[in-house]
């Protein structure tokens, strides 16, 4: 996050605008939103796992690599003074970083879920199947984005940004369907 602090007050004087900084700012949002998400999802996983193994630490240490790079990775991909072929190979890149982050996510739902091990109760077992699945869905999603040329634009915007948005779109909206502003589930009446 430090690093797209930093573009968010390093300025070029000469050529900036207010559309510069809109974008920097949506930039800066786009990556926290990636982030907080991941946060949050990292979260409630851990909150429930009882265990952990060499796996888990491996695959924590893994996912703590892949965050730190996130933030450097998207700041090359959308730097505008890097080459179209700088910002294909960084943006190559971040999508590997951004789908290995949720195929993470999603081993961690995985162990979780394993009826075997009984980690947890039946409810929460079958909430991180779902869990595991969406995200594996969710990863495969992201690893299409590589089909589309990091030029190619969809109503002025990349299509692999707009691909890459797909996970953050999914998991607040589910989020928001299920508990709205936090507020618990009110029962629905036949």
């Amino acid at each position: 996050m430090s690093i797209g602090a930093i573009s968010l007050v390093i300025t070029n004087s000469q050529s900036s605008s207010a559309s510069d900084i809109n974008r920097n700012i949506l930039q800066f949002l786009f990556v926290f939103l990636i982030l907080i998400t991941s946060w949050i999802i990292y979260t409630s996983d851990m909150s429930v796992l009882p265990i952990e193994t060499r796996l888990i630490t491996f695959l924590n240490i893994i996912l703590l690599i892949l965050v730190a790079l996130t933030p450097y990775l998207f700041d090359q991909v959308v730097s505008t003074f890097n080459s179209l072929n700088v910002q294909e190979y960084a943006s190559v890149l971040f999508t590997v970083d951004l789908a290995a982050s949720l195929l993470i996510l999603a081993i961690f739902a995985h162990i979780i879920a394993q009826e075997e091990e009984h980690l947890v109760d039946d409810e929460i077992m079958i909430r991180m199947r779902r869990i595991r699945n969406t995200l594996s869905i969710l990863t495969l999603i992201v690893l299409v984005s590589l089909v589309a040329p990091w030029d190619w634009l969809f109503l002025g915007v990349h299509v692999r940004l707009l691909i890459w948005s797909v996970p953050i779109i999914s998991f607040w909206v589910n989020r928001m369907r299920r508990s709205p502003f936090g507020l618990p589930r009110t029962p629905q009446n036949p």
